[in-house]
């Protein structure tokens, strides 16, 4: 008997501990080199385990158990042939895909390219597999996407260095390190005598290859799909072979709102209740997405590795609404858009944060970096998740191109189309949670900058202004910095600055 030993491998620097989740080969069945025998979950990821050699699977360890780096998982008995043991039949001698230097054929030999993860941007290590848009063993044509990637930041396509027939390596919702490898891809004349044999014995002429991705959503389509639950049946597809667009998608379902509720049928008798509660108690487990998985890692960093604080204030924006009252056609007629509250707020912002270089500043080691610029980032509200592009030099921009760059981007992020370097940056931040209707809160930091700016909902109050008590539309602004690099006095100031020129936002269009 010869054993070879399955061990958990070393996954991570910080994971030194792992859940055997499931096994997905019998006790005693055989298994192939390369196979996924169970699954590890850890506190970051799921991942499968392959086996490192092929023959009869004996287990060691019980589904549910805690094993530690390098504990011995299960042992693989190499002396069993591939009919010894009864559950997985023996591999047929005449075709071994993975095995290029055996695969000759009599018109030529067939070439094995390796499909990796690419080098995606500066901060990206890693991405997840979220799906494949080229079925395993399906042929597929050179630069045909055949999968998606998304990283913390942006969806992509992986498109195919080759042409030929498609094998799977990774599975979907596996996280890839940079340079992991995703596929194979068998080329040469043999391969495609072979898929067009096996397809049309009959008729070899006729054979098809399989390289179309009809029926599959680009990543902009399949988040509107995934919003209005419209399935890729649904959808007829009018992009390049037959893929399906962002407007098919969008057409799908604003087709779908307009269609009528089926009327249910009276029920014969009434249903007797299920438990005590007299509802439904069901559960679902769903991974999270990679940006929202990179969303709580930040956030948490943002807490646990600065000193935060939040001081609070309240704008009068009474002129703010008389001013966009009483110019806002003329703004729309000649620039095309609206003149919203962002640009008003970023461009106050800007202002100060040129005045007060301590808010604009970030830390680095043992060193302060100062900022001769305001680079903006403004944070939007995704399917996905917050993402928070920048705004470059909003201290030179005027209030209609910080309008457009504000629609540009909020475009982008909801679309999946925000690029790396739209991404990147960044030296203070804007959110406005009163869109939402929140009334107040505590934004929390956007590392590594020190220092947000929370806007909230108006609300018409009474206030006393001038011995008179008046109804105004106010709201509060949070300022949430990290006091390792202002100061409380800064803070404050910072703030009653910002609020003096929204209240007279004479003095912001003049710059005095």
């Amino acid at each position: 008997m010869s054993l070879v030993e399955l061990r958990v491998p070393a996954i991570g620097e910080s994971i030194t501990e792992v859940t055997l989740s499931q096994w997905l080969i019998g006790n005693g069945e055989y298994v192939k080199l390369d196979q996924a025998v169970c699954e590890f979950e850890s506190d970051k990821a799921t991942l499968e385990f392959p086996a490192e050699a092929e023959g009869k699977l004996i287990w060691v360890a019980e589904e549910g158990a805690d094993l530690e780096i390098g504990a011995l998982v299960a042992k693989v008995d190499t002396s069993v042939a591939a009919g010894s043991s009864t559950p997985a039949p023996a591999p047929t001698p005449t075709a071994k895909p993975t095995a290029p230097a055996k695969a000759a054929a009599s018109n030529g030999e067939v070439k094995i390219i390796e499909m990796k993860v690419p080098t995606i941007g500066e901060s990206v290590t890693e991405v997840t597999l979220s799906q494949w848009l080229i079925e395993d063993g399906a042929t597929v044509n050179l630069d045909d996407p055949i999968c998606e990637f998304e990283s913390d930041k942006a969806t992509l396509e992986f498109p195919a260095e080759g042409t030929g027939k498609l094998i799977h390596v990774a599975a979907e919702g596996d996280d890839l390190e940079i340079g992991a490898l995703v596929a194979k891809i068998e080329v040469g004349a043999s391969v495609a005598t072979k898929s067009a044999a096996k397809a049309t014995p009959a008729a070899p002429t006729k054979t098809a290859p399989a390289t179309s991705v009809a029926g599959h959503p680009s990543p902009a389509a399949a988040k509107i799909m995934r919003e209005n639950g419209v399935s890729a049946n649904d959808v007829s597809g009018t992009g390049r072979d037959g893929r399906i667009t962002k407007e098919d998608a969008m057409k799908a379902a604003q087709n779908k709102t307009a269609a009528p509720a089926p009327v249910a049928a009276a029920p014969k008798s009434m249903p007797v209740a299920a438990s005590p509660t007299g509802g439904g108690r069901g559960t679902e487990r769903k991974k999270m997405s990679r940006m929202r998985r990179t969303i709580a890692k930040n956030l948490l960093a943002a807490k646990h590795e600065s000193a935060m604080l939040t001081t609070f204030n309240e704008v009068d924006l009474t002129n703010i609404m008389a001013l966009r009252k009483k110019y806002q056609e003329q703004f729309v007629a000649k620039y095309g858009v609206k003149l919203g509250y962002m640009s008003l707020f970023s461009k106050a912002c800007a202002k100060v944060l040129m005045e007060m270089p301590d808010v604009n500043a970030q830390i680095d080691g043992d060193h302060l970096v100062y900022h001769d610029y305001a680079d903006i980032s403004i944070a939007i509200s995704t399917p996905t998740g917050l993402v928070v592009p920048p705004l470059k030099n909003v201290e030179s921009l005027k209030f209609h191109e910080i309008e457009l760059k504000i629609k540009e981007l909020a475009g982008k992020a909801r679309s999946g189309k925000l690029t790396l370097d739209e991404m990147r940056g960044g030296t203070f931040t804007i959110t406005n949670g009163g869109v939402f209707g929140s009334m107040m809160s505590t934004p929390i930091l956007n590392k590594p900058q020190s220092a947000v700016l929370g806007m909230h909902t108006i609300q018409q109050r009474p206030m006393a202004v001038n011995g008179e008590v008046k109804i105004r539309p106010m709201m509060y602004l949070a300022l949430s910095y990290d006091h390792r690099v202002i100061d409380g006095s800064t803070s404050v100031t910072f703030l009653v600055k910002v609020k003096n020129l929204l209240e007279d936002p004479t003095t912001l269009l003049l710059d005095i």
